[in-house]
């Protein structure tokens, strides 16, 4: 059976639509082409950028943006009309003809597509004419090449069964393929996912988990987006969710549609913001530095952003308004649940501050001995009230409020930042992970009504329905209660983190259910009445991370027949 096959590259990007419409996109540009092709035939072999039949095949470069499709016939070709949806509406320039060469220009970018006979078609698309030519000269052999290599590098587990195999090498694909470049192949960003391009964005914390698996394939492009994620960050350590980086054109069309809509310009409040001040956003960037000093070594990244560390510690301190370590986030919805007004104190938040103080305690001591000292003493604050605050006589930790006003006690894989931070002992996150998977784990969990399918990321649904609006507000959907695969990464991590059994599930049970549902690729969120959210998600590489950070330990489970 066809399905939607989604493509991401360092510039190229798409879907191959199962009627046999391939669309094409360009990081920085937007949509430029739509081409319809004779739909294929199966059986289909799908991997990362590469689709197979037994008569036709298409393949993604790498170093260019440009595929080649073998054994398919073009049936006709248009130009967008717009670089997104939100974009002003244009009249398509006629698609010019020369040989065997087809041209179809936009304001905003361009794509040539070219039959080279015997049911060979490349089709490369450029911000120029420049980059289009550079890229449709790669020959073949190399185009197809690079797809193969790029394959074999996200083949984390060549000796695991092939549900694990086959999840290990998507996760690694959503994490590898967000790495973007600009035109002269600079570094422009992590993506968070495909459908997250328009515009063109890069997240604080999408970003953060992304780059978990980073850390251990591509050091350097961790490096670049602390570069760029400090461009977003203000004199007052305030940060956006993402940081616009859109190409001329497409910036211009952004800039329109942002300055006349009254919903957009009071959300974006700046011309680089994607969603003005989120509160978890500037403890992500400090986070991001302390794995990478940690895993490189390479200190010039806190000498170069230490007074913005700075600005962040103090902005933080200053939400500390009892004095007891723990910042206070007001009520609004600009945390990663953004369907949900979450106030007071907030694991989640909590476990980023903590860990944020204790990577500022270790890499900031060259640069200010006193204020890492000051960071040190607060996170041993920050802990010792940590109960008081929010521990549940559950013996887990609220999702947010305070015990003094109103506190939605659920527990959520959101807090285990709590635990991947070691904001709580050994002991305490042992027994929150074993109540995970008897609350969240639906296999376990017989009281909600759609049996085994994955990870809730919250149970039982929010108790206050007014803290909550649009796709949040209906229990099960969206952070209600929604597997989030990165999450299900999160505790796969954690279960894996503290020797305890059972991993193999929430790195599992997401990708038995996108194969059940023919999503292929990883997905952003799902839950059975409400569908699935955006394919290629660059966070879902969070189960590669877990794989890698813990490879050891994964490898004798395969060895020994303990998996999946």
């Amino acid at each position: 059976m066809a399905l939607q096959f989604a493509f991401m590259a360092p510039r190229l990007q798409g879907d191959l639509l199962p009627e046999g419409k391939l669309e094409l996109s360009l990081w920085g540009c937007g949509r430029i082409a739509n081409v319809m092709l004779e739909p294929w035939t199966g059986p289909f072999v799908y991997a990362p950028n590469r689709l197979r039949t037994p008569s036709q095949s298409l393949h993604i470069a790498q170093s260019a943006p440009v595929l080649v499709l073998t054994g398919s016939r073009i049936k006709s070709a248009r130009p967008a009309r717009r670089c997104a949806w939100w974009g002003t509406l244009t009249q398509p320039e006629k698609v010019m003809r020369s040989g065997c060469r087809r041209t179809l220009r936009t304001d905003w970018g361009v794509a040539m597509i070219e039959d080279r006979g015997n049911g060979v078609v490349v089709i490369a698309v450029g911000a120029s004419d420049t980059e289009a030519e550079r890229a449709l000269a790669l020959p073949v052999e190399t185009i197809i090449a690079e797809c193969d290599a790029h394959v074999a590098r996200c083949d984390l587990l060549p000796q695991a069964p092939p549900m694990l195999r086959s999840m290990a090498i998507q996760s690694a694909h959503a994490s590898l393929s967000s790495i973007r470049r600009a035109e002269d192949g600079s570094f422009l960003g992590l993506a968070a996912g495909q459908a997250y391009s328009a515009p063109t964005r890069t997240y604080y914390r999408d970003g953060y988990w992304t780059l978990q698996a980073l850390l251990h394939l591509d050091t350097e492009a961790v490096r670049g987006q602390i570069d760029l994620l400090a461009t977003g960050i203000q004199p007052d350590g305030e940060a956006p969710s993402g940081v616009i980086l859109t190409g001329p054109k497409q910036g211009e069309e952004w800039e329109k549609f942002r300055t006349t809509s009254d919903d957009y310009r009071m959300e974006h409040l700046r011309r680089t913001d994607w969603w003005s001040d989120h509160f978890d956003s500037p403890l992500f960037f400090i986070l991001t530095i302390g794995d990478y000093v940690r895993t490189t070594g390479d200190e010039t990244v806190v000498a170069r952003h230490w007074q913005t560390v700075k600005a962040i510690f103090r902005r933080y301190q200053g939400f500390d308004t009892a004095g007891n370590g723990l910042p206070v986030k007001p009520r609004h919805d600009r945390d990663w649940a953004d369907n949900v007004y979450r106030h007071g104190y907030v694991a989640y938040d909590l476990g980023l501050w903590i860990g944020a103080l204790d990577a500022i305690a270790a890499f900031g001591k060259k640069q200010d001995a006193a204020l890492a000292e000051e960071a040190a003493q607060t996170a041993i604050k920050a802990r010792a009230s940590l109960d008081e605050a929010l521990l549940t006589s559950q013996g887990w930790y609220a999702d947010y409020g305070t015990k003094q006003d109103f506190l939605e006690d659920h527990l959520t894989l959101d807090s285990l930042t709590l635990l991947r931070f070691d904001a709580v002992s050994p002991e305490r996150a042992r027994f929150i992970l074993e109540q995970a998977a008897e609350l969240l784990e639906t296999r376990n969990n017989d009281r909600q009504p759609y049996g085994d399918w994955g990870v809730m990321c919250a149970w039982p649904p929010f108790k206050r329905i007014s803290d909550t609006r649009a796709k949040s507000a209906f229990a099960y959907r969206y952070h209600n209660g929604s597997d989030w695969p990165y999450l299900s990464g999160l505790y796969a991590e954690q279960r894996l983190k503290y020797g305890l059994d059972g991993w193999d599930y929430p790195l599992l049970r997401w990708w038995q259910t996108s194969l059940d549902n023919g999503w292929i690729g990883s997905v952003e969120y799902f839950s059975p009445p409400f569908g699935r959210g955006s394919l290629l998600q660059g966070w879902t590489g969070m189960h590669a991370a877990a794989i890698l950070e813990y490879r050891q330990q994964v490898e004798a489970a395969i060895a020994s027949g303990a998996t999946v």
